[in-house]
Protein backbone atom coordinates (compact mmCIF):
# COMPACT_ATOMS: atom_id res chain seq x y z
CA UNK A 1 0.00 0.00 0.00
CA UNK A 2 1.22 3.29 -1.07
CA UNK A 3 2.04 5.49 2.13
CA UNK A 4 0.08 8.93 2.74
CA UNK A 5 1.30 11.82 0.71
CA UNK A 6 3.93 9.81 -1.61
CA UNK A 7 3.51 10.62 -5.37
CA UNK A 8 1.43 7.97 -7.30
CA UNK A 9 3.92 9.01 -10.26
CA UNK A 10 7.46 9.81 -10.21
CA UNK A 11 7.81 14.00 -9.79
CA UNK A 12 7.70 16.29 -12.82
CA UNK A 13 10.65 18.68 -13.33
CA UNK A 14 9.89 21.93 -13.54
CA UNK A 15 10.13 22.66 -17.17
CA UNK A 16 13.09 25.87 -17.17
CA UNK A 17 14.71 28.37 -20.12
CA UNK A 18 18.04 29.32 -20.88
CA UNK A 19 19.15 32.82 -19.56
CA UNK A 20 21.81 34.66 -22.02
CA UNK A 21 25.30 35.06 -20.77
CA UNK A 22 24.16 32.52 -17.61
CA UNK A 23 24.11 29.48 -16.18
CA UNK A 24 21.20 30.11 -14.33
CA UNK A 25 17.49 28.49 -15.53
CA UNK A 26 14.42 30.58 -15.97
CA UNK A 27 11.25 28.41 -14.65
CA UNK A 28 8.22 28.43 -16.52
CA UNK A 29 5.12 28.05 -14.97
CA UNK A 30 2.38 29.12 -17.96
CA UNK A 31 2.47 30.14 -21.72
CA UNK A 32 0.08 32.45 -22.37
CA UNK A 33 -0.32 34.37 -25.63
CA UNK A 34 -1.97 37.49 -26.94
CA UNK A 35 -3.90 36.54 -30.39
CA UNK A 36 -4.08 39.74 -33.06
CA UNK A 37 -2.17 42.19 -31.21
CA UNK A 38 -0.46 43.87 -34.52
CA UNK A 39 -3.02 45.85 -36.87
CA UNK A 40 -1.39 44.45 -39.98
CA UNK A 41 -1.72 40.80 -38.80
CA UNK A 42 -5.71 41.58 -37.44
CA UNK A 43 -6.32 42.38 -41.12
CA UNK A 44 -4.68 39.90 -43.10
CA UNK A 45 -6.44 37.35 -40.34
CA UNK A 46 -10.41 39.29 -41.33
CA UNK A 47 -10.36 41.78 -38.03
CA UNK A 48 -9.26 45.03 -37.97
CA UNK A 49 -9.76 47.86 -34.73
CA UNK A 50 -8.57 48.14 -31.76
CA UNK A 51 -10.43 45.39 -30.07
CA UNK A 52 -10.36 43.49 -26.64
CA UNK A 53 -7.57 41.06 -26.55
CA UNK A 54 -7.91 37.65 -26.51
CA UNK A 55 -5.31 34.63 -25.33
CA UNK A 56 -5.00 31.03 -25.62
CA UNK A 57 -2.27 28.85 -23.85
CA UNK A 58 0.46 26.69 -24.68
CA UNK A 59 2.02 24.11 -22.10
CA UNK A 60 5.29 24.93 -20.05
CA UNK A 61 7.20 22.27 -22.24
CA UNK A 62 6.45 23.83 -25.59
CA UNK A 63 8.92 26.07 -24.87
CA UNK A 64 12.28 25.33 -25.69
CA UNK A 65 15.63 27.40 -25.54
CA UNK A 66 18.17 27.37 -28.35
CA UNK A 67 21.80 29.09 -27.31
CA UNK A 68 22.74 32.26 -28.71
CA UNK A 69 24.75 31.67 -31.81
CA UNK A 70 23.10 28.28 -32.57
CA UNK A 71 20.33 27.11 -34.87
CA UNK A 72 18.46 25.13 -33.22
CA UNK A 73 16.13 21.64 -34.24
CA UNK A 74 12.52 22.50 -35.28
CA UNK A 75 10.35 19.46 -35.43
CA UNK A 76 7.67 19.59 -37.96
CA UNK A 77 4.72 18.64 -36.27
CA UNK A 78 2.17 15.23 -37.32
CA UNK A 79 -1.29 15.57 -38.43
CA UNK A 80 -0.81 19.09 -40.11
CA UNK A 81 0.42 20.38 -44.00
CA UNK A 82 0.05 23.90 -43.13
CA UNK A 83 2.49 24.94 -40.55
CA UNK A 84 2.94 28.21 -39.91
CA UNK A 85 5.90 31.04 -38.25
CA UNK A 86 4.96 33.65 -36.01
CA UNK A 87 7.36 35.74 -34.66
CA UNK A 88 7.02 37.19 -31.35
CA UNK A 89 8.32 38.96 -28.31
CA UNK A 90 8.02 36.84 -25.35
CA UNK A 91 7.62 38.45 -21.61
CA UNK A 92 8.77 36.48 -18.85
CA UNK A 93 7.72 37.56 -15.36
CA UNK A 94 9.36 38.33 -12.15
CA UNK A 95 5.88 38.59 -10.21
CA UNK A 96 2.32 39.13 -11.10
CA UNK A 97 -0.66 39.44 -9.45
CA UNK A 98 -5.19 40.26 -10.01
CA UNK A 99 -5.95 42.78 -11.21
CA UNK A 100 -3.17 45.08 -12.01
CA UNK A 101 -3.33 48.45 -13.38
CA UNK A 102 -1.18 48.97 -16.16
CA UNK A 103 1.51 50.56 -14.13
CA UNK A 104 1.58 47.79 -11.71
CA UNK A 105 1.75 45.41 -14.95
CA UNK A 106 4.87 47.17 -16.09
CA UNK A 107 6.72 46.43 -12.97
CA UNK A 108 6.38 42.26 -13.55
CA UNK A 109 8.64 41.40 -16.12
CA UNK A 110 11.50 40.00 -15.46
CA UNK A 111 13.41 40.07 -19.00
CA UNK A 112 12.53 39.15 -22.59
CA UNK A 113 12.67 36.48 -25.54
CA UNK A 114 12.80 36.01 -29.43
CA UNK A 115 9.87 33.33 -29.79
CA UNK A 116 8.18 31.62 -32.18
CA UNK A 117 4.63 30.98 -32.16
CA UNK A 118 4.18 27.68 -34.47
CA UNK A 119 0.80 27.27 -35.51
CA UNK A 120 -1.00 24.83 -37.58
CA UNK A 121 -2.76 26.69 -39.37
CA UNK A 122 -5.29 23.91 -41.27
CA UNK A 123 -6.09 22.81 -38.10
CA UNK A 124 -6.72 26.27 -36.92
CA UNK A 125 -9.17 27.05 -39.67
CA UNK A 126 -11.14 24.21 -39.21
CA UNK A 127 -11.22 24.37 -35.31
CA UNK A 128 -12.22 28.10 -36.41
CA UNK A 129 -15.25 27.30 -38.76
CA UNK A 130 -16.79 24.25 -36.08
CA UNK A 131 -16.34 27.00 -33.08
CA UNK A 132 -13.67 24.48 -31.56
CA UNK A 133 -11.07 25.51 -29.41
CA UNK A 134 -7.42 26.02 -31.15
CA UNK A 135 -5.17 23.76 -29.01
CA UNK A 136 -4.29 20.81 -31.61
CA UNK A 137 -3.49 23.95 -33.63
CA UNK A 138 -1.77 26.20 -31.14
CA UNK A 139 -0.65 23.97 -28.42
CA UNK A 140 1.78 20.94 -30.02
CA UNK A 141 5.05 19.67 -28.49
CA UNK A 142 8.04 21.85 -29.43
CA UNK A 143 5.59 25.01 -30.95
CA UNK A 144 7.15 27.68 -28.88
CA UNK A 145 10.76 27.53 -29.71
CA UNK A 146 12.32 30.81 -28.18
CA UNK A 147 16.14 32.39 -27.75
CA UNK A 148 17.59 33.00 -24.83
CA UNK A 149 15.85 34.82 -21.62
CA UNK A 150 17.32 38.18 -21.70
CA UNK A 151 17.05 40.36 -18.15
CA UNK A 152 15.56 43.84 -17.99
CA UNK A 153 18.13 44.95 -16.27
CA UNK A 154 20.76 44.41 -19.24
CA UNK A 155 18.46 45.56 -22.36
CA UNK A 156 15.52 47.95 -20.09
CA UNK A 157 11.70 47.85 -21.02
CA UNK A 158 11.04 46.53 -24.55
CA UNK A 159 8.17 49.25 -25.80
CA UNK A 160 9.54 49.87 -29.93
CA UNK A 161 12.36 48.53 -31.49
CA UNK A 162 12.29 46.06 -35.05
CA UNK A 163 10.66 42.47 -35.05
CA UNK A 164 11.68 40.44 -38.39
CA UNK A 165 11.79 36.89 -39.73
CA UNK A 166 13.55 35.16 -42.70
CA UNK A 167 13.00 32.39 -44.09
CA UNK A 168 15.84 30.74 -46.74
CA UNK A 169 17.23 34.21 -46.63
CA UNK A 170 13.77 36.07 -47.63
CA UNK A 171 12.64 38.68 -45.45
CA UNK A 172 8.97 37.01 -44.24
CA UNK A 173 7.52 39.22 -41.86
CA UNK A 174 8.84 43.14 -40.51
CA UNK A 175 7.76 45.44 -38.10
CA UNK A 176 7.89 47.55 -34.71
CA UNK A 177 7.10 46.59 -30.89
CA UNK A 178 5.56 50.11 -31.07
CA UNK A 179 3.01 48.80 -33.58
CA UNK A 180 0.95 46.43 -31.15
CA UNK A 181 -2.33 47.41 -30.29
CA UNK A 182 -2.17 46.79 -27.06
CA UNK A 183 1.07 47.39 -25.37
CA UNK A 184 2.87 45.22 -22.64
CA UNK A 185 1.88 46.40 -19.79
CA UNK A 186 -1.81 46.95 -21.33
CA UNK A 187 -1.62 42.88 -22.09
CA UNK A 188 -0.56 41.92 -18.85
CA UNK A 189 -2.70 44.27 -16.84
CA UNK A 190 -5.73 42.64 -18.67
CA UNK A 191 -4.77 39.13 -18.89
CA UNK A 192 -4.71 39.61 -15.07
CA UNK A 193 -8.24 40.29 -15.02
CA UNK A 194 -8.56 36.43 -16.28
CA UNK A 195 -5.97 34.78 -14.26
CA UNK A 196 -3.88 35.56 -11.03
CA UNK A 197 -0.25 35.73 -12.77
CA UNK A 198 2.26 34.37 -11.22
CA UNK A 199 6.32 34.43 -11.31
CA UNK A 200 7.56 31.93 -13.99
CA UNK A 201 4.70 33.63 -16.21
CA UNK A 202 5.59 33.98 -19.91
CA UNK A 203 3.37 35.75 -22.21
CA UNK A 204 3.84 35.91 -26.22
CA UNK A 205 2.74 39.31 -27.11
CA UNK A 206 1.30 38.92 -30.98
CA UNK A 207 3.12 38.72 -34.29
CA UNK A 208 2.99 41.28 -37.05
CA UNK A 209 1.94 40.32 -40.84
CA UNK A 210 3.33 38.20 -43.16
CA UNK A 211 3.11 35.06 -41.39
CA UNK A 212 3.41 31.92 -43.45
CA UNK A 213 4.37 27.71 -44.33
CA UNK A 214 7.51 26.70 -43.73
CA UNK A 215 8.57 22.84 -44.81
CA UNK A 216 10.83 20.80 -43.39
CA UNK A 217 14.49 22.03 -44.21
CA UNK A 218 13.37 25.24 -43.93
CA UNK A 219 16.25 27.66 -42.12
CA UNK A 220 13.99 30.49 -40.13
CA UNK A 221 15.98 33.25 -38.78
CA UNK A 222 14.07 35.70 -36.00
CA UNK A 223 15.50 39.24 -34.57
CA UNK A 224 14.66 41.23 -32.05
CA UNK A 225 16.67 44.84 -31.69
CA UNK A 226 18.42 44.22 -28.46
CA UNK A 227 18.14 40.44 -28.18
CA UNK A 228 19.93 39.20 -30.92
CA UNK A 229 18.95 36.87 -33.22
CA UNK A 230 17.03 33.01 -33.11
CA UNK A 231 18.34 30.26 -35.72
CA UNK A 232 16.02 27.24 -36.46
CA UNK A 233 15.96 24.88 -39.33
CA UNK A 234 12.94 22.62 -39.48
CA UNK A 235 13.39 19.20 -39.51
Amino acid sequence: MTPPGDPAVPSVPVHTLAIAASGARFPVRRIYCVGRNYADHAREMGASGRELPFFFAKPADAAFSVPEGACGDLPYPPATADLHHEVELVVALASGGRNLSPEQAAQTPWGYAIGLDMTRRDLQAAAKKAGRPWETAKAFDFSAPMGPLHPVRAVGALSSGAIELWVNGQLRQSGDLADMIWSVPEAIAYLSTLFELRAGDLLFTGTPAGVGAVQVGDRLEARIERLGMLRLQVV
